[in-house]
Order: C-alpha cells, then structure tokens, then sequence
C-alpha cells in the first residue's frame, strides 16, 4: 500500500508541476523502477520464496536494500515535491530539510552505521528467524531496510537540494567503509550461516550478497565520481584555438 501510494503520488506531483517545464523523463523511469524493485523485494515469488529460502532472501535484499534506493534517490523525488508543493508548503519542505534531524539521518556517517550495521544486527543475532515468526517484526526489519537503504544513498550521490550535504572526500570515506563491511558480512555468512539456514543455501545466499553487491556498488561508484567529477572539472578555460587568436 505504502509503494503504491508512492507511485501514485508522483504522478500526482508531474501533474502538479507542469507549469513548471518538462519534468526529466529517467529521472520518472527510475522512481518507478525503484518502486518496482521494493515491490518485488516484499511481495510475489521472490519474496515468496524467502520465507523459507536464504538464496530467494539474498535476491530481495538486494531489491529492497540496494538496487531499489538507488534508483529512488536519483529520481529526485524532494525537488519535484517542492515543484509540486503550493508556495508555503514548499517553504516548510525546505525548512524541514535544514532541521537538526535530517542532518543527523543524511550525516554519511550515520547512514552507514543505519545500513551497515542493521544488516549486521539482522544476520548475526536472532533476528533473522524472528522476523518469520512475526508479520510486525517482518515488516518493521524490511522498512528498515529500505529507509536505510535510501538515506544512504542520498547521502552518497542524493540530487535532491541538502543544506547539509557533506564533502566529497567524507563522502568517499563512507562508501569505501559501506562496501568494506558490507563484502565481510558476506564473507562471514558463507561460513556462519544464519540459525535455521542450510550450509548450501547459506553459502549461495552469501555469494549472491558479495557478487550482487558488487554490481551495485560498481554502479554507485560510477555514478559518485561523475558527479565529482561534476562538480570539481575547472570551468571557463579557453580552448588552445582560442588562446592563439588572442
């Protein structure tokens, strides 16, 4: 329900704002494969299956965790709201996003230890056979999942409007210690399997986790050092064409 409110909502917000100049089409192709990817991380064959299998399990955390965030935070889905938004409510967005809270939920920092250390807590405790015990606990370990998997992303390569976004050498510090802990819990679970998780299983799901992962990860690479690049390429500079007229 949640997902699907979202999807309706930002066709509500194109609609919104269509005073305002054409909306870039990626950036509406990835809001809804974004949702697409949660979706199928929380509900059909996928998660189906990860009920009972670790491998299926892996599969839609990286849907849910990973591939899902990633494609929501580059849709920009806050600068459409405050296109969207009548005038004061844009102003309170934009109030709201220079709050003590969202700097502490965007530090890079803090998204890792939120990301990182959620999938630690989940794989290494009794967590992972709770939460199939409880429909509550399911669903409150998987929103996690995904609110953490998004802050961190925003934090990282967000191009949404942060009055508190952090310097790129900070920035790149976090994303090597994410996919630095991220690549040891997958080493670690291919040899300590969560309780109730077959060793076979254990070790596919773990594989499926590192290589997964790290196909991601490749992608979030490439897209933080374009906009590094982006942002620190020297502007202005005449061509030598240019400097020999002169």
């Amino acid at each position: 329900m949640v997902l699907g409110l979202a999807a309706v909502g930002y066709v509500a917000g194109l609609w919104a704002s269509r005073s305002h100049g054409r909306w870039p089409i990626h950036r509406t192709v990835l809001w809804y494969a974004g949702v697409f990817c949660a979706g199928a991380g929380l509900v059909g064959p996928v998660a189906e299956a990860a009920r009972t299998n670790f491998s299926a399990h892996m599969v839609g955390h990286l849907l849910l965790g990973m591939i899902g965030p990633l494609c929501l935070s580059l849709s920009a889905p806050v600068t459409l709201a405050l296109r969207a938004l009548p005038v004061a409510k844009a102003r309170k967005l934009s109030r709201l996003l220079r709050t003590v809270l969202v700097r502490g939920l965007t530090h890079p920092v803090v998204t890792v230890v939120l990301n990182a250390g959620g999938l630690w807590a989940l794989y290494t405790t009794d967590l992972y056979h709770l939460m199939h015990t409880s429909v509550w606990l399911h669903a409150l370990i998987h929103t996690h999942v995904l609110v953490a998997g998004y802050l961190f992303t925003i934090a990282i390569v967000g191009i949404d409007p942060n009055p508190h976004r952090s310097s790129f050498p900070l920035r790149a510090t976090a994303l090597i210690g994410f996919l630095t802990v991220h690549s040891i819990l997958a080493k670690w679970l291919y040899g300590h399997p969560p309780s109730g998780v077959e060793s076979t299983d254990a070790r596919t799901g773990a594989q499926i986790m590192y290589y997964g992962g790290d196909a991601v990860d490749v992608t979030l690479i490439i897209v933080f050092c374009a906009q590094w690049y982006s942002a620190t390429r020297p502007r202005g500079i005449p061509q030598s064409g240019a400097r020999a007229s002169r």
